[in-house]
């Protein structure tokens, strides 16, 4: 089973693993790889979701995303527990 096609049911050319990672390379920080982050924050599994991304990256990226609270308070847990300031 494809884990992309929970995040991008949507979009079937973004369930293509390959075409995804040269997308997110291409387009490092700007408002397409924001808006694919968006969506593995909303509709991802964590450990789906920090494959593609760091927790720190994640961090630096949350406040300008536009999350349903229930996501927002989730990932600001997530990096709150498991985020660079609170590695042992």
């Amino acid at each position: 089973m494809n884990y992309l096609n929970a995040v991008f049911w949507d979009y079937p050319r973004w369930t293509d693993v390959d075409h995804l990672k040269k997308t997110l390379l291409e387009n490092k920080n700007n408002r397409i790889y924001l808006w694919i982050l968006n969506r593995f924050l909303e509709y991802g599994r964590v450990v789906d979701t920090i494959s593609y991304f760091k927790i720190d990256e994640i961090s630096r990226h949350l406040p300008k995303l536009k999350l349903t609270p229930y996501t927002d308070k989730k990932w600001k847990r997530i990096i709150e527990v498991y985020g660079p300031s609170h590695r042992r």
